[in-house]
Parts: C-alpha cells; structure tokens; sequence
C-alpha cells in the first residue's frame, strides 16, 4: 500500500532514515569512547528502543513507569529512570519491575530514596541509585557537589538502595568545575563513582570531556543528529534527518492562496515559537496557522493548483509530541506501507 492509501491523519515513519539515525548514534559515541544509553522519551516503542540496544546502546532510559512497564513487558531488561518516584503507588510499581529487570533510578533528595527503600524492603528486591546533581539546567537535582554527598551517604545506609553513582542533566563543559568537586568528594568518600550519567542530544562531546561514563541520547531518533552536525532545509528542519511524518488530506480549498488539511492542534500538537512543520510536497507553502482540527496553508507563493483530496506529507516541528497523539504509528520504506504498530506507549505519563 503507498502512503497516500492510509486513512489521514496517518503518522508514518521512514524505516531506511530512522535506521540511519539510529546507526550513526551509535557510531558517532563509539567513535568518541562513551557508552550510549538511549533515551525512549521520543518514540515510546519497545521496538525502536531494540534497535537502539542492538547498535550499541547499554540498555535504555524512560521517564515515566508507565513507559518502562511496556518496555519491560516487551524484553527490554536494563532500564534507568531519570526521575524522581513519589508515592507508594508508584513505588510498588518500580519494585515489581525491579523484580523483572535491572532497575536503576535517580533521586534528589532523602524523601525521595526513602520511599523507594521501604518499599524495596518490603518487596525484598534491589533497587539501584544514582544522585542526580544540577550542573545548570536549574530542572531537578540537588545544588551543589556537598548536597551531592551527603545524600550519597544516606543512601547508603538505606536498606533495600544499592547507590550506583551520579546523573546530571544536560552535558555541558562550563559544569566542568561542578563535576570536578563531586567527583573528588565521592572518591574520597569512597562512594560508588560505577555510573555518571550525562545527558542531551547533542552534548555527547561534553559527556566524554567531562568524564562521564555514560551519555543519554534520545531525540535523535526522530530529530536526527542536526544539532550536532548543523541544521539543514527550510525553517531549521532537516528532511533527510527526519523520518516521522504526518501525512493528510486537502478537504477544502477556499481560495486560491489559502487551503485546509485535517490536521490540527490534536494532530501536530502545537511547540510554542516555532514553525509547525515542513510541507514535503511543496516546501513553497507553509502553515497559517492552526485550530484543533484544522490545518491552515498559505499556498500563495505557490504555482501550484490544489484540489480536495490531494495529500499532503508533514514534518512536524516537535516529532516525539505527535508520538503521544496517536493510536497507530505505520512503518513505510520507499513510501509503502512496511508494517502498522499499535502505539501502546501513547499517553504514559503516570
């Protein structure tokens, strides 16, 4: 089946880009000399999250449990959640995948790792930790390389915690002094240094600079490597580092510089103060604007004559917000219809 056979909004992706992507990822921190985790925040999928851990990725990360169950429930067994658990719900659920899988999490503060102990007490299971610090991206983590301590060592006299090391988002090379400091103190402390975790598309230089031991990349699935390698075509998106796309319908064409498609807000979900895509058939015409269904187009730059029913094929701006909308992602090579999943990641985020 060719793309334009779907029934639209359809969210495709191009297997032979994505694959691309994914390869030079992996190549690109092999090349530098620091272990890749991949991100999973951008695509929900189990299986694009074993084609980042077949290129090289040790293992993934996800932010929310609900993300890592699927993960889990799909074969994927080593698993670092940058977040904090908060509360016995959420708590019983990392335990039960503790008991699945190797669990490692982040936390900032005592309330945060003692709520995790007793509940891995309880469950009799080993939870792994790592401190998160803030380096600069005034986010979550504790604030300075002695906070960073002192909660290390409280972790470690919590039952049920193996303290694994430190985390820290983003990478960046003016934290260097920051990352000095804890790092001196945890050794002198004796504290386990096994993981630091960096992190962000992009900073994977930074990591290795650093001397971090690890680096978390997960946009570059979707977004490609632009921000590192410079960004390319219209509006600062790359085409051929993109492979998700939104194809749809032209269903009105009220005058001759203005058209509709049936895609809106709930289709593309709106980034604020940026461009909402890029057209692939004509990247002449661009986007009005949008409502919650409807597609706004300016084709008054355009010669070409559009009619309802012609297809029109999107980049969106911010791919892994589109991931989260929709029930069905289908898998295209060469603009045929390879496979549909069922997008059983949309909507985590408890």
């Amino acid at each position: 089946m060719h793309i334009y056979d779907l029934d639209t909004p359809a969210v495709i992706i191009d297997m032979d880009v994505l694959e691309k992507n994914i390869e030079e990822m992996a190549a690109h921190c092999r090349d530098l000399g620091i272990t890749l985790r991949g991100h999973t925040k951008s695509h929900k999928n189990p299986e694009i999250a074993k084609m980042q851990v077949a290129a090289g990725s040790v293992g993934i990360v996800c932010q929310k449990l609900g993300d890592a169950e699927n993960m889990v429930r799909n074969g994927l067994d080593d698993i670092l959640m940058t977040y904090n658990i908060v509360g016995t719900q959420k708590t019983r659920r990392l335990t039960a995948l503790a008991r699945q899988c190797k669990m490692t999490v982040t936390v900032d503060s005592i309330e945060v790792a003692a709520g995790i102990s007793e509940q891995a007490s309880l469950d009799d299971v080993t939870v792994g930790v790592l401190v998160e610090i803030d380096t600069g991206g005034n986010r979550t983590g504790v604030l300075s390389p002695a906070a960073a301590e002192e909660l290390a060592k409280q972790i470690q006299d919590l039952p049920g915690l193996q303290l694994r090391g430190l985390m820290t988002y983003p990478s960046r090379s003016e934290s260097k002094p920051i990352v000095q400091d804890v790092v001196e103190r945890f050794k002198k402390a004796g504290l386990s240094l096994e993981i630091f975790s960096g992190g962000g598309t992009g900073e994977e230089i930074d990591s290795k600079e650093l001397g971090f031991t690890e680096h978390r990349s997960g946009s570059y699935v979707y977004e490609g490597l632009s921000r590192i390698q410079g960004s390319q075509g219209n509006d600062g998106l790359s085409t051929e580092r993109c492979p998700l796309r939104v194809v749809t319908t032209v269903v009105s064409v009220p005058t001759g510089d203005r058209l509709i498609i049936d895609g809106g807000m709930k289709t593309f979900r709106l980034f604020p103060s940026m461009p909402y895509g890029l057209i692939i058939e004509d990247d002449i015409i661009k986007f009005a604007g949008m409502s919650v269904e409807h597609g706004h187009i300016d084709t008054s730059a355009s010669d070409r004559k559009f009619k309802v029913g012609d297809k029109l094929t999107v980049i969106p701006t911010y791919q892994e917000g589109v991931t989260n909308l929709h029930d069905e992602i289908v898998w295209v090579r060469n603009d045929q219809v390879e496979r549909v999943w069922q997008n059983e990641g949309r909507g985590k985020v408890k």
